[in-house]
Order: structure tokens, then C-alpha cells, then sequence
């Protein structure tokens, strides 16, 4: 009998190691602070397509597609100004190399 429960414990020991054992991830590129802005950027400029959109449909009050396009296009602003304050910081050392 105790061989029995030793096969079976070894046996269950061996299925847990192999299903939790992590194995080598490829987790994709790193993202980069300016990698992930370009794509909230690209987010909110689909958002404003979508909006104006439904609004064309007439899916939406005037007065709710004023407010939504004002927010995302302060953020739409937001972030281009962040993006360009990355890339003038990047091309800021490039350009007093020698």
C-alpha cells in the first residue's frame, strides 16, 4: 500500500511541476513612455472619429458630443504636448554630441 501512495504522490509531484514550472515568456517589446503615449494618442483619435460618428447619426445630444469632443481633445492636446516634450529631451543630447 505504500508503494501505491508513494507512485502516487511522486506521480502528482511531477504533474504540478511540470503545469507550474514557468517557461520562457515572450512578453513582447518594452514599452517605452513615448510608445505607450503614441498609443493613447492613437485611442483618443479613434474615440473622436467614433463620436463624431454617432453624433452624425444622431445618436447623441448637441450637448453631449460638445462636452466628450472638448475632453478628448484637451487630452488628445495633452498628450501631443507630452510626446513632443519626449522627443525634444531625446534629440536634446544627439545634437550636443560632437
Amino acid at each position: 500500500m505504500s508503494f501505491e501512495l508513494a507512485c502516487c504522490l511522486v506521480a502528482t509531484a511531477a504533474a504540478l511541476f511540470y503545469i507550474f514550472t514557468p517557461g520562457k515568456l515572450y512578453l513582447g517589446q518594452k514599452k517605452t513612455r513615448a510608445s505607450y503615449l503614441r498609443e493613447r494618442k492613437d485611442a483618443v483619435y479613434e474615440n473622436l472619429r467614433d463620436l463624431n460618428f454617432e453624433f452624425k447619426a444622431g445618436k447623441m445630444p448637441d450637448t453631449d458630443y460638445k462636452s466628450l469632443k472638448a475632453s478628448l481633445q484637451d487630452e488628445a492636446a495633452t498628450l501631443l504636448a507630452e510626446i513632443a516634450r519626449l522627443e525634444a529631451k531625446a534629440a536634446a543630447p544627439r545634437r550636443a554630441r560632437p
